[in-house]
């Protein structure tokens, strides 16, 4: 397949990257300093502006999906404003390129620690994550309102760390997964194979899942 990895050089950008290529798909990926990437046969680095979405919609023409792990930085004092900003740009280049499937690397703090209760709402919620919490949870709104766009929202466990990719995980839905120690878990490798299967077969088109341990 032919795919866009928007914030490919990340933290989770770089693994959903390295798991497709690893696959054998074909990549365009998009970073604000491409030259970053490691040259592959099937690696397109592509600088683009992700606030612009004509500059978006030209860049993902004609690729078979679209996935974005788009982030300002989490230091960014104005983190909020701009991952919303990012995530409606791209949102709407992919509607202009007219392109169906688009897929978002989530966050954990939009899902229920119990019923109606988010985890970014809980006063405990790190001060220092909120406002990208938010954001990101701010991104699931925006593409809830999208009738025709065949979006997916992949949100991780609490604790996303570097790690082993097991290719052994559990999948939910908008409850955090935690495992038989109370713990909610996944590597960033393994949260990229959920990502990729999610690409190669769709089962969870205008919703959000979740994957853990």
């Amino acid at each position: 397949m032919k795919i866009v990895v928007i914030g490919a050089t990340g933290f989770v950008g770089s693994a959903i990257l390295r798991e497709a290529l690893d696959r054998g798909h074909e990549v365009t990926a998009i970073a604000r300093d491409p030259e970053k990437l490691q040259p592959h046969a099937k690696l397109r680095p592509q600088k683009a502006d992700v606030y612009n979405a004509d500059e978006v919609a030209l860049v993902v023409a004609g690729h078979h999906a679209v996935i974005s792990a788009f982030n300002p930085g989490w230091t960014n004092p104005d983190i909020y404003n701009l991952q919303v900003k990012g995530a409606r740009a791209i949102i709407d280049g992919v509607k202009k390129a007219e392109m169906k499937r688009l897929l978002f690397v989530g966050g954990a703090g939009s899902l229920e620690v119990k019923p109606g209760v988010q985890s970014v709402d809980l006063p405990e919620f790190p001060a220092e994550y909120k406002q990208g919490a938010l954001a990101t949870r701010e991104a699931l709104n925006l593409l809830r309102k999208e009738p025709t766009l065949e979006w997916t929202f992949l949100s991780p466990s609490a604790d996303l760390f570097s790690g082993e990719r097991t290719g052994k995980f559990r999948l939910g839905t908008d409850q955090l997964l935690r495992d038989a120690n109370g713990e909610s878990r996944i590597s960033v490798q393994d949260y990229a194979v959920a990502m990729i299967d999610e690409v190669e077969m769709p089962h969870h088109i205008r919703r959000r899942f979740t994957v853990g341990y």
